[in-house]
């Protein structure tokens, strides 16, 4: 499947962005305005010793004064040059040249630029400028040759992500600018194949799941990630992933119209991600998915996606337990979901496991957020998920506010059965829901190791769907004005 943007037509890509939205129909995915009298808890992450000592090790990285822009490199922005227009070039000298003299700033200014892959280096910070617009042209052969990368948990050699750095320390997106990725119903999101009701249909070719297929073999397998190549490849690339990278920092820019997941890090050690604005509507439109990664803090955030708001993953069933390397010491605050499958999601590809989650202080409100606080798994995927605590969450709209589920896609026809230990909601406030819970562990696995306090619903439209739960620790759980315990809820 071909895609219809052109390097001869990059101009033409400028007003993509207004019409994705009215072509998915997503008009209702702004927030419905809710007022809370609820106390807020503060940004002290000050649950116990743990957590204050996970959120003294964050820290963001700082940069030599060096400080250039990418038109001293030849970059021109739309509309000055047809011809110029394309500014790959002109970043990737500018950021090996910093890197080169020691790190700096590398800053495209105001203006509309258009360029292929990003790859970042040591000591760089890439600075957006108030009013910077950076496309990212939908060419697939531009994100060649392929980099060690992973897609839905499973590593593989593949599409460059949009902005990419492998093994770098101290690596930075910041500014006040916008990233634009190009996704859209012509580019990046048909390989998704059928999805809601999208019309690009089923292509019997350029479909991801002929790839995706392949690739998840491979990995139960045992074949070598450098052998994971395709040469008809319809995995799309996601937005931003660091991968093995330490001192990460994400700040300050909108993130639109990815062709995949947007803020991936992957087995990256020491991230910030901070008050950015994740848009965009598209198939697996995920906000901030942190991978096997250790001492994360996601706050001040806001996201109105196509799939999860906030997903903590650690790899995918077999290869998941190769790398076995779980998702770690991870903080969010004070952060805002509108539309999206889920609010804070923990899911579905953690066969390395989560441990150490502080979620806090997050406010959730769209008749298109389908969930609140989410648990996905199944007994391919496993997991031990231990120490997650969930606090101080007001919701407005939501589908199912609470949702535990051992059934997620393929369900209990594994070895792999998930654990959970010691999870924590407290202080959950929600105006108007479907349901309050969707609580679905095995017959000989229940869910338990859950302790909910102060769980308040005002109202609630159906009976929750509770099955095969034990000793779940309740205080205090009110649905539609009565005092009520699991499972008669």
């Amino acid at each position: 499947m071909g895609f219809q943007a052109s390097r001869r037509n990059l101009l033409k890509l400028a007003g993509s962005s207004a019409a994705t939205a009215g072509f998915l129909g997503l008009s209702g995915c702004s927030s419905v305005t809710q007022t809370f009298t609820q106390p807020v808890a503060t940004g002290d992450f000050d649950w116990n010793d743990d957590a204050r000592r996970i959120r003294q090790r964050i820290r963001a990285p700082e940069f030599p004064p060096l400080h250039v822009s990418i038109t001293e490199y030849g970059a021109k922005p739309a509309g000055e040059s047809s011809s110029q227009a394309d500014a790959t070039q002109a970043i990737r000298d500018a950021i090996s040249d910093v890197a080169a003299q020691g790190g700096g700033t590398v800053e495209v200014p105001a203006g509309e630029f258009y360029t292929g892959p990003v790859h970042l280096k040591s000591n760089i910070n890439f600075y957006l400028a108030k009013g910077a617009v950076l496309h990212f042209i939908p060419e697939p052969e531009l994100y060649k040759p392929y980099v060690f990368t992973r897609w839905e948990g499973t590593e593989l050699m593949g599409y460059s992500p949009l902005i990419y750095a492998f093994e770098e320390t101290n690596v930075a997106i910041t500014g006040e600018g916008t990233l634009e990725g190009g996704g859209s119903p012509e580019n990046w999101w048909p390989w998704k194949g059928k999805w809601k009701e999208a019309k690009w249909g089923d292509h019997p070719v350029a479909n991801q799941k002929y790839t995706r297929d392949v690739l998840r073999q491979m990995a139960e397998d045992g074949v070598p990630v450098a052998e994971r190549v395709f040469e008809e490849n319809y995995l799309r690339p996601p937005f931003i992933q660091p991968y093995r990278c330490k001192n990460v920092l994400i700040s300050g820019v909108t993130i639109r119209n990815s062709p995949f997941w947007l803020v991936n890090p992957v087995l990256c050690t020491n991230v910030t991600v901070r008050d950015i604005y994740c848009h965009s509507y598209g198939p697996n439109s995920d906000g901030c998915d942190p991978e096997s990664c250790t001492d994360v803090l996601i706050e001040n955030c806001t996201f109105d996606t196509g799939d999860d708001c906030i997903a903590i993953k650690s790899g995918r069933n077999a290869d998941g337990r190769r790398v076995a390397q779980p998702c770690e010491n991870i903080l969010i605050n004070d952060c805002t979901m509108k539309a999206g499958h889920g609010g804070v999601v923990i899911g579905s590809e953690i066969s390395g496991g989560v441990r150490n989650l502080y979620a806090q202080n997050c406010e959730m409100s769209s008749p298109d957020l389908d969930r609140a606080v989410r648990i996905k798994t199944n007994s391919i995927r496993g997991g031990h998920l231990q120490n997650l605590n969930y606090r101080q969450f007001r919701v407005g709209q939501v589908k199912d506010a609470v949702v535990i589920n051992f059934f997620y896609e393929e369900g209990d026809v594994g070895e792999f059965t998930p654990k959970l230990e010691d999870i924590t909601i407290e202080n959950l406030y929600v105006q108007h829901a479907e349901r309050a819970f969707v609580l679905r562990g095995y017959d000989h696995t229940p869910i338990t190791g859950v302790s909910l306090k102060n769980l308040i619903f005002t109202k609630v439209d159906k009976k929750s769907i509770i099955e095969n739960i034990d000793n779940i620790s309740q205080q205090n759980i009110r649905v539609n004005g009565k005092t009520v315990e699991l499972p008669d809820v």
